[in-house]
């Protein structure tokens, strides 16, 4: 932290602008070394842009550019911070960045800026994680939920369960340490129920971990089915373009194909796959539907595709378990006319030919990967993975305090579970510290008054 330290902030190429930037104590030395401008650099107000020139060390000009000063605490990192906008070549670039090196400032490691934000408490660990979901968000959804994050919607409901647990941990243990102090230890019923809230809470939490999953990386999507039946076909019409090979021979697809693409916000990661039948003997083939039986377990959302056109009884069908959530069945082929042995059926009538039901397809889609539960912009924020591990510790240790309540154990044991509680909350935000507790004890029941 006493390090200045420098770095390339736009990503290496020919463009109309780069950006370099400096942040740490020596940010302004550093800079007044290689910057010349009407006015001394110390002179300039925080928060302003200026239009200079940087110099090399024989005072030839470099580049013209604009620069911006952010004098700490008011900063992103919190310390003084320097943002050189220059022309975006990758030679004069390159040229600024070594400047500053060569005057004082270190190589930033990854992360560092935002590292440094975190240190400096300007954000939590939950908005930190949010700038890298926000950079690498590929959906409007995706985007959504990492600007949430962003702005702390996760962290201030993270600390106002921490909040609840850090009283009902003070209260506990202010009972069982300063037992002269007539502190009310609250009835048997109240403390079961603070307990029970902020376990539901936690729970409410974490079932939100699937949907951050597929917001982050996709709804593993596959498309299967007896050969033939228009699975490429399928993958080519819901991606827009000629993605998979498509042939009236049995066995064109081989191995499995993979598009991305997003529906109503949401991003899929398509796979198209070998066709599935009992029995073929060409090995490279066979390979395939074994890679396809592998993608069938991995698979978030299941489209069947079958041949509406012919009788169900010369169908053949997916072994998919009956009912399961997220197994589609499209009736294809309908511009040929649907079989009677169809209807009724809760298959999805389409023709990859026409068009005709690729909304409804889409719509579909949509619903089992959000499981109905409204539309996804409605949602909280969707916890990552690295979140969904400390609240469920968080949840377990929630749970056997109460288990530890039922069963009329100690109240050291009651509060060792909920301290452990209050930890692994304490996590998801970057705020850990015992000593709170011992803070909320005193403040809270004027301990030795």
């Amino acid at each position: 932290m006493s390090d200045t330290i420098a770095a390339i902030s736009t990503a290496l190429g020919e463009a109309a602008i780069s950006v370099l930037r400096l942040s740490g104590p020596e940010s302004e030395i550093i800079a007044e070394q290689i910057f010349r401008s009407a006015r001394l650099l110390r002179l300039l107000p925080s928060r302003t842009v200026n239009h200079g020139r940087i110099v090399d060390e024989q005072g030839c000009t470099v580049d013209e550019v604009l620069l911006t000063i952010f004098r700490g605490p008011a900063s992103y990192t919190g310390e003084d911070v320097i943002e050189i906008s220059a022309h975006g070549g990758i030679l004069v670039t390159r040229r600024i960045y070594e400047l500053l090196l060569s005057n004082g400032a270190r190589a930033a490691e990854p992360g560092e800026f935002t590292q440094r934000a975190f240190l400096n408490g300007k954000m939590d660990l939950t908005q930190a994680e949010a700038v890298m979901d926000l950079i690498h968000a590929q959906s409007e959804l995706s985007l959504q939920a990492a600007s949430q994050q962003l702005e702390g919607r996760l962290g201030c409901e993270a600390d106002s369960i921490r909040e609840d647990l850090l009283q009902l941990v003070a209260h506990v243990e202010a009972y069982i340490d300063f037992p002269d102090e007539d502190i009310d230890p609250d009835t048997g019923a109240a403390i079961k129920l603070r307990m029970e809230s902020i376990h539901t809470r936690l729970r409410t939490l974490l079932d939100t971990a699937e949907h951050g999953r597929i917001l982050r990386s996709g709804a593993r999507t596959v498309i299967c089915g007896a050969p033939n039946v228009g699975k490429s076909s399928l993958l080519n019409a819901l991606s827009g373009h000629d993605r998979a090979i498509v042939s009236p021979h049995a066995g064109t697809t081989r191995d499995t194909i993979e598009e991305v693409l997003h529906i109503h916000g949401l991003p899929f990661v398509l796979v198209d796959t070998a066709g599935l039948r009992k029995h073929t003997s060409d090995y490279i083939e066979s390979e395939g539907i074994e890679r396809t039986r592998r993608e069938l377990e991995r698979a978030d959302v299941i489209i069947e595709v079958v041949d509406g056109s012919v009788s169900q009884d010369e169908s053949h069908r997916v072994p998919v378990t009956p009912g399961k959530r997220g197994h589609l069945v499209v009736l294809n082929k309908t511009d040929a006319g649907l079989h009677s042995s169809w209807i009724p059926s809760t298959g999805l009538p389409l023709s990859c030919q026409t068009g005709a039901g690729l909304d409804q397809l889409r719509t579909a889609m949509r619903d089992a990967v959000w499981n109905g539960e409204g539309s996804p912009d409605s949602q909280m924020v969707a916890i990552n993975a690295r979140h969904q591990r400390c609240f469920q510790r968080a949840a377990e240790a929630m749970e056997d305090a109460e288990e530890a309540f039922e069963h009329d154990c100690t109240p050291e044991l009651i509060a060792f579970e909920l301290r452990d509680a209050l930890q692994a909350v304490g996590e998801v935000t970057g705020r850990v510290d015992a000593e709170e507790v011992l803070g909320a004890i005193f403040s809270r029941f004027c301990i030795g008054k």
